[in-house]
């Protein structure tokens, strides 16, 4: 008898330990951020621009869709020409959008249809090396008949790769390392990785030049004399959660 009852007290005890150990496992799984910490980190890296961009826009009005189009076309046409002819590459010219649309006339006090307007818009890519071509760019465009936007200094394609690697893999070592400080001071260690997230790579072209208005070649050329393109500042952030042990 006595013997009955040792057993079923063993296999009692083997019950309540199997239900702890998978309500922990449970409850670890459900709530991973049990026993975890946190690291926020940030960084900023350096960036030196390698690129000019000098956007137009170039707005026609005509009776028709078809007429407003050939015009934009016209003016299109003649400011690429001037601007090969300056020994820009095509590749360097870029349509950014282009729309035709109806202007209406709400005069009457009803909604009708006075004309058409086609509007395109045009970035040109300099090499900041040959940033003095920008007034001869600009004033290829004030005469084929288009508007000046704006002009940035900007990264190409590859440097913000480059800088993006290095101020992501910067701002997760500082997670790490403030999870670990963290740790520490609570008298435990940093175990595996849980989860990371991040906000990405903040990068946004620097602006040298933006119309207000009517602009003019003159106030562009004069905006963008002179200046060099020197050291940006470009952030990232990345939040990281450990488990501690």
């Amino acid at each position: 008898m006595e013997k009955a009852v040792q057993i079923t007290l063993i296999i009692v005890a083997g019950v309540l330990i199997f239900g702890f150990l998978a309500f922990a496992t449970f409850s670890n799984i459900i709530n991973p951020t049990q026993n975890t910490v946190t690291g926020q980190g940030t960084a900023t890296v350096k960036a030196v621009p390698d690129l000019v961009g000098v956007y137009f826009s170039v707005e026609t009005k005509a009776s028709t869709s078809e007429e407003a189009a050939s015009k934009n076309a016209d003016i299109v046409e003649k400011l690429k020409n001037s601007l090969i002819s300056k020994g820009l590459d095509k590749k360097e010219i870029q349509t950014l959008n282009f729309n035709v649309y109806p202007e209406y006339d709400w005069n009457s006090g009803t909604q009708k249809i006075k004309g058409y307007i086609a509007s395109h818009q045009i970035r040109v890519e300099l090499s900041t090396e040959n940033s003095e071509k920008i007034g001869e760019v600009i004033d290829a465009g004030v005469s084929a008949g288009a508007g000046i936007s704006y002009i940035n200094f900007e990264l190409s394609q590859e440097l913000q790769n480059k800088y993006k690697s290095e101020a992501l893999k910067l701002a997760a070592e500082d997670a790490k390392i403030k999870a670990s400080s963290i740790a520490e001071g609570l008298g435990k260690k940093v175990g595996s990785l849980v989860s990371v997230s991040t906000s990405d790579f903040n990068y946004y072209p620097w602006r040298l030049y933006e119309t207000s208005g009517v602009a003019s070649a003159e106030d562009a050329k004069a905006a963008t004399t002179n200046i060099n393109p020197g050291e940006q500042e470009i952030s990232a952030s990345v939040t990281a959660i450990f488990k501690i042990r």
